[in-house]
């Protein structure tokens, strides 16, 4: 019968994400800019508000992510993948050419356009990606968002330390690797990624988590071992080598999964595929809409105006006429604009401080407080504050994405859910111009000195205090707004939990 794995079958629809985390792994280099920040600063001779408007360049790009949420109803996932990994390839390579010196460096608002260039790309791949897996893994998008962002998160540290490892920490290699790994790595997922029907059976939904559980531990492993590296100080070549190959093993492990599936196929392979659900649009509480429709006096109201209920598809207007919609993207900005303010300018502040069934909107809150938390931290600058702030930061900008993600498929739908979530990216160029290019650039340059080439630089812990107070401030205000959104979407997450619970009873009952 031959070792044969179709696109559809459980081993095929693996494959495909596996890939897609891949993809993830990699595309984090948008969140890198601090990595090579300094050597574009002396090539070009730039003031600190000069280089945090570059990085509000490529964060710009992230605003061109509507013309890929546009794309995603229109064009295959292979497209869409073809053109992200071509962009950041033109995107990254001209910076690395620059850096490299070997070419010239280019004029200011030249640079802003490969920077913007490469921004954009990872748009196309994350649009891809997210919507074809939450579609796929429609009944576990929760799971789903949460394995792909933590791997961006991931990507940056996976980057820097195989440059680390391998080039010595090399800004112009760096670069190099941004323009080639996330081109290749492309290249695998337009092979195996496709959008495929959903799982339609309790059994299918439990094998689901229960993979999704292994690469969640993955996923630990991989953290906890770059963590090993970064804190044990300077290593040798040999011992770097082996570090950056056995990282690449862990990377890999993943594809167990769908090894596992093939050979269990082949085993029995006499099975037949199940029938499953065609469309992947339905929205999530389809049955439960047409069941209690008349529960609530605003469910009423809605229908007879011919507006969808939270938890129904929403068109993309539909969504942006609801306050809801508006809560979560202010609140989004709140976080992940000064998220980005902290990583674009992570290598200044290390030289200016001295470095040597709760309603997902709930998780938000308790993020934005804890970041309000990371940002005094940082703005007391006493000894390691810096490293302890700079965790808490990054953990909370990874709950956010993670977080608000499967948050605005819950409540508008899966059917425009590609251009819904390129609407909320929008807070990142945004969030970067507001704190970054603006607040912290401005603020910085007020309190530097000139240097000879030129740019300038701040030492003391007076440079960026003032910007981590701002910063906590607006994460305060963020956290009224989750407050605001959990109480206005309490209903629709009962309503979900107890189809989530009425699943596994029938599940547990069937056994």
């Amino acid at each position: 019968m031959g070792f044969k794995i179709s696109p559809a079958s459980p081993a095929g629809k693996w494959i495909g994400f596996v890939t897609a985390v891949w993809v993830q792994a990699i595309s984090g280099n948008n969140y890198t800019f601090s990595n090579y920040s300094d050597a574009l600063k002396s090539l070009m001779g730039l003031t600190q508000l000069q280089l945090n408007s570059l990085s509000v360049a490529k964060d710009v790009g992230k605003a061109f992510g509507l013309l890929a949420g546009l794309a995603s109803d229109r064009l295959s996932t292979p497209v869409m993948l073809l053109i992200g990994s071509i962009e950041g390839f033109i995107g990254y390579g001209v910076q690395w050419l620059v850096v490299s010196r070997r070419i010239q460096p280019l004029s200011y608002w030249v640079m802003c356009i490969f920077l913007c260039m490469g921004g954009n790309s990872t748009t196309w791949m994350n649009t891809a990606i997210l919507v074809t897996c939450i579609r796929n893994f429609r009944k576990n998008r929760g799971p789903v968002s949460g394995i792909l962002k933590g791997y961006v998160g991931l990507s940056t540290a996976i980057f820097t330390d195989i440059c680390s490892a391998l080039f010595a920490d090399d800004p112009a290699k760096f670069l190099m690797m941004l323009a080639i790994v996330p081109f290749v790595v492309c290249l695998a997922a337009i092979v195996f990624l496709r959008e495929i029907p959903p799982s339609s059976t309790t059994a299918e939904e439990s094998d689901e988590t229960k993979y999704f559980g292994i690469i969640n531990v993955l996923a630990v492993i991989i953290a906890l071992y770059l963590l090993a590296f970064d804190v044990t100080g300077t290593h040798g070549g040999l011992f770097s080598q082996i570090f950056a190959a056995i990282l690449l093993v862990l990377l890999a492990s993943p594809m167990s999964i769908p090894i596992y599936l093939a050979a269990k196929n082949f085993i029995r392979s006499g099975a037949k595929t199940e029938d499953v659900e065609q469309h992947v649009t339905e929205p999530l509480l389809a049955a439960e809409a047409e069941k209690k429709v008349e529960t609530t006096s605003l469910t009423e109201v809605a229908a007879e105006k011919g507006r969808p209920v939270l938890g129904e598809e929403h068109t993309i207007f539909e969504a942006l006429s609801t306050v809801d919609f508006w809560i979560l993207f202010g609140s989004f900005l709140c976080g992940v604009g000064t998220g980005l303010a902290v990583m674009n300018n992570l290598g200044q502040m290390g030289l200016a401080l001295g470095r040597a069934g709760t309603p997902r909107p709930i998780w938000n809150a308790a993020s934005q407080i804890l970041m309000a938390v990371g940002y005094i931290l940082m703005a007391m600058a006493m000894p390691g504050s810096l490293y302890v702030g700079s965790i808490v930061v990054g953990i909370c900008y990874g709950v956010r994405l993670a977080v608000t993600v499967p948050t605005a498929s819950e409540l508008f739908g899966l059917k425009y859910y590609g251009l819904i979530y390129n609407i909320l990216i929008l807070n990142l160029p945004l969030g970067s111009f507001l704190f970054s290019g603006l607040l912290a650039g401005f603020l910085y340059d007020a309190q530097a000195t000139k240097t000879a080439s030129g740019g300038n630089t701040c030492i003391g812990a007076h440079c960026y205090r003032l910007v981590f107070v701002v910063m906590a401030i607006a994460c305060f205000i963020g956290f009224g707004l989750d407050v605001l959104l959990s109480i206005r979407t309490k209903s629709i997450y009962a309503k979900i939990y107890a189809s989530r619970k009425q699943r596994k009873s029938s599940m547990s009952n069937g056994n």
